[in-house]
């Protein structure tokens, strides 16, 4: 008999180690950056959905390039209904405004009196323009405000992309919130279409605002990067100012993982929505309001989604608890019919009592 006298090795808890050392991660992730990069650098950065998301789905089947096609092909069967919601969400914006003259003047008098006092007046807008904007000179603030800008095109496909690849679950949660704030956002640039603050200076309105949020790229080479984004730009909805999805955008993918981030690093995320607001103000495509409502959109968003999630979630599970006893009843019904046949039968049953005949009683003496 053999005798044991060591414990087995316990079974590997995680992912197994690849094969060739990840390698072959490394040539693939190696090659999609390569092409990334040529193709910004001859189209343009992936300001587009659909072109965005080829991008994004190439970076995951390059990270795990082991991976059978099925899994790659179930990543674009979930993003296909995805990016047809946000390519026709991009399409309804430029049916806005209807030929009608948007709202533009109530806007200027609502950042008027929430900075008026600090900018002498002004626009916050007009009062950055002044202030570090050069038409002859591009500082290093006008390229990062650029690349903050474009950051709004890719950030929240490409968290929506990590969590799909490591919880399903919460990548579901995501999508209906960010579907909601999407859905909001649209059905309000139907109902209150507003122009932004380059649209009324260029109708008189305010003093001058030069539209500036892609000028930081030309001056370290890259003049072909906001080629997609210039074009989108001159075929925009110019009345969708109110909210500002962009920064509604940057808010919901801090707010939607900063729980589950270290308190450290808080800091650091919340600055990625203070640096678009920067961006969106100084750029001359949002007022402080828009900014400020879009924050507003993001806190109804997670509002009522969870709401009705937790509402869901207790629907289904009075629905679980009255399942099983609807089922059982039917079931029981036969047995409780059976026991009471039997318990008939092992009782007794008396004799019968036979009639009697007045004639055949004796008369009493």
């Amino acid at each position: 008999m053999a005798v044991l006298t060591d414990p087995p090795p316990p079974a590997p808890a995680g992912p197994t180690a690849s094969p060739d050392g990840g390698r072959r991660r490394v040539v693939a992730m190696t090659i999609w950056g390569i092409g990334f990069v040529a193709a910004w650098l001859a189209i343009g950065l992936p300001t587009d959905p659909a072109y965005a998301f080829l991008w994004i789905w190439a970076g995951t089947i390059a990270w795990h390039s082991s991976r059978p096609w099925r899994s790659h092909l179930r990543f674009a069967r979930d993003w296909i209904p995805v990016v047809l919601l946000l390519a026709a969400y991009n399409l309804s914006r430029g049916f806005a405004d209807n030929g009608a003259t948007p709202h533009a003047m109530e806007l200027v008098v609502a950042d008027r009196f929430l900075t008026g006092w600090a900018t002498g007046g002004e626009v916050p807008t007009i009062w950055l323009q002044q202030h570090l904007y050069r038409p002859d000179q591009v500082h290093w603030w006008d390229v990062l405000v650029s690349w903050i800008y474009f950051s709004h095109f890719v950030a929240t496909l490409a968290a929506a992309a990590v969590l799909w690849l490591r919880d399903r679950a919460r990548w579901g949660a995501y999508m209906r919130r960010w579907g909601f704030l999407c859905a909001a956002g649209l059905a309000t640039y139907f109902l209150y279409p507003a122009a932004p603050p380059w649209w009324a200076a260029q109708n008189g309105l305010i003093g001058d605002v030069a539209r500036i949020s892609t000028r930081g790229w030309k001056e370290i080479g890259m003049h072909g990067a906001g080629n997609l984004l210039n074009a989108g730009q001159i075929a925009s909805n110019p009345v969708a100012a109110m909210p500002s999805l962009h920064t509604a955008f940057a808010l919901f993918v801090v707010l939607f993982f900063l729980r589950a981030t270290r308190k450290r690093w808080w800091p650091l995320l919340l600055a990625y929505p203070l640096a678009m607001t920067f961006t969106l103000i100084y750029s001359g495509e949002h007022y402080l309001i828009d900014v400020l409502v879009g924050w507003a959109y993001v806190g109804l968003t997670f509002l009522v989604v969870g709401l009705a999630e937790r509402w869901w979630a207790a629907h289904r599970a009075r629905r679980a608890a009255v399942t099983p006893a609807a089922e059982a009843t039917p079931a029981a019904e036969p047995a409780r019919a059976a026991d009471a046949a039997v318990a008939d039968a092992a009782t007794p049953t008396a004799a019968p009592t036979p009639a009697t005949d007045p004639a055949t009683v004796p008369a009493e003496r």
